[in-house]
């Protein structure tokens, strides 16, 4: 066999993500956050989804897991529910004052982290790094639509 799986694209992005998630969790849990709600606390600070469904579809989660890390985020004080003047059977989630005064210092130690990260690339090695990223993920998203849709 002359391929190495353990070489291959899917492999190696996935040791990064988890290299990712463990120094993101190392330097958030200190501050209160978990690696997991940053796509919840992102949106909703900046006001790219209010509930529930907004959420678990910015962060491309299913409905229950959704349900649960908000049933913690509340637990924890980070986001608040508020009735939804629009529709009396759902509620609206906030961010606390506690969520929103230590966003930024989050925020800045995963910038850090992703800085230490990349150490020894260049500015645009680092861009181009991204770029591709985007397209494999686009990639992937085309990919499990097109299952799901064969699976109808």
């Amino acid at each position: 066999m002359d391929e190495d799986v353990l070489s291959t694209p899917g492999h190696l992005i996935s040791l990064a993500a988890r290299g990712f998630a463990r120094l993101s969790e190392s330097r958030l849990k200190p501050l209160g956050f978990g690696v997991g709600q940053l796509p919840v606390l992102v949106a909703l600070q900046n006001g790219k989804a209010s509930t529930q469904r907004d959420l678990a579809r910015f962060a491309r989660v299913e409905q229950p897991p959704m349900a649960q890390m908000l049933a913690r985020m509340e637990r924890d004080g980070l986001i608040e529910r508020t009735p939804d003047p629009a529709d009396g059977r759902s509620s609206r989630i906030v961010l606390t004052k506690v969520a929103r005064e230590g966003m930024p210092e989050a925020i800045a130690a995963l910038f850090q982290g992703n800085r230490e990260a990349l150490t020894g690339f260049t500015d645009a090695e680092a861009g181009q790094l991204v770029d591709l990223l985007k397209r494999l993920i686009e990639n992937l998203d085309q990919i499990a639509n097109a299952e799901a849709s064969s699976g109808d």
